[in-house]
């Protein structure tokens, strides 16, 4: 496995322009939270007699990925990854359509990146890696 540098070091290659950094600073989190709550709207399944949501099991993989780069990627994302969960969790109590909304977002927020590596003039690194889908979270939180 990669090095958090090395991840961080190549995700930063397509990444130098500033109107498409400021792009992703706004998307990437923001498609982060469409996809907890994409996640969030399959229908819950039934395990012991316990009600479980899915994005309960989607998270720890993905918590092994940042546990595995480093101790404080793992802790920020656990914190954001919590904070996207109640975020969604209050959409739904305020019975907003979850599903509609996520989808709304995504495809927004996709567009806007897709725009931004044009400016940039490379193609996002995801379509090297699928990978640094996750490392563009970690990415923007630590860009200055």
């Amino acid at each position: 496995m990669k090095e958090l540098s090395q991840w961080l070091a190549e995700y930063g290659e397509s990444h130098q322009n500033p109107i498409n950094q400021k792009i992703h600073k706004i998307a990437v989190p923001g498609i982060f939270l469409s996809v907890v709550g994409l996640i969030w709207s399959i229908p819950s399944i039934e395990v012991f007699g316990l009600t479980l949501n899915w994005v309960w099991v989607a998270v720890v993989p993905v918590m092994i990925f940042y546990f595995r780069l480093s101790l404080s990627v793992f802790l920020m994302m656990l914190g954001f990854t919590l904070a996207c969960i109640s975020l969604v969790w209050s959409i739904e109590l305020m019975q907003l359509p979850v599903l509609l909304v996520s989808l709304i977002l995504f495809a927004v927020l996709w567009l806007f990146q897709f725009i931004g590596h044009k400016i940039e003039g490379k193609k996002p690194s995801f379509l090297e890696d699928v990978q640094f889908l996750l490392i563009g979270p970690i990415w923007v939180f630590r860009k200055r």
